[in-house]
């Protein structure tokens, strides 16, 4: 089965991309010009009618949501071990972990992406950065506390949940936010040499490139 993923660069859409490099799948990658308002076009609005990245097609079927993306992907390759099956208890707590990463560490990040550029300049309200800031240093301590001194958020093995928290990281620090935490950095460390990161990234530019050629 191949997928197709729609995305853009420096977006959520690289979650979806370094699962599909970590499990050596083939897929194609439509890139969804954000530069040239691509996401709100007719084109795309007819398979993701909210207009965001990333979104896959697969089985026939359109798929939207970061998160159930990586799931999906996960749960379609059990062998790997990206999603926990034998255990219902430590899947609750992959699940937990996931859920964290998107309404606690994500949440503020993206509170001052909105603020920042995402929402209409009448609509952004520059007071509510500080309060955002303060959220994701509040996340850090609690991902930190988690983590303890675990290679990743269930232990040894790296998980999807790996995935979308070192990602969220990433994007803190591109927004300069402070992680001070040792035990984080040392997480992202290792998250960031994965050969599977690497690959994600650079086909996300290659593809960048020959549209811009």
């Amino acid at each position: 089965m191949t997928i197709t993923v729609y995305g853009y660069p420096n977006t959520r859409t690289l979650r979806v991309t370094w699962m599909l490099e970590e499990l050596g799948m083939d897929y194609n990658y439509h890139l969804v010009d954000l530069t040239k308002g691509e996401a709100k076009s007719d084109e795309y609005l007819a398979i993701n009618p909210a207009g965001k990245l990333p979104s896959i097609m697969a089985e026939g079927q359109v798929l939207t949501e970061s998160c159930a993306i990586v799931n999906y992907l996960a749960a379609g390759h059990p062998d790997a071990e990206f999603i926990p099956i034998a255990s219902p208890f430590r899947r609750a707590l992959y699940d937990q972990w996931c859920l964290f990463s998107l309404t606690e560490l994500e949440q503020p990040l993206w509170t001052m992406s909105k603020h920042r550029f995402a929402l209409p300049k009448d609509q952004r309200c520059t007071e509510v950065l500080s309060t955002a800031i303060w959220e994701f240093q509040k996340a850090l301590i609690l991902l930190s506390k988690g983590l303890g001194e675990k290679d990743y958020i269930l232990g040894e093995q790296f998980t999807g949940a790996d995935i979308l928290l070192a990602h969220t990281l990433f994007w803190g620090m591109a927004f300069k936010q402070q992680i001070e935490q040792e035990n984080l950095k040392a997480y992202l460390g290792r998250a960031g040499v994965r050969p599977a990161l690497a690959a994600a990234r650079s086909r996300e530019q290659a593809v960048l490139r020959d549209k811009q050629h």
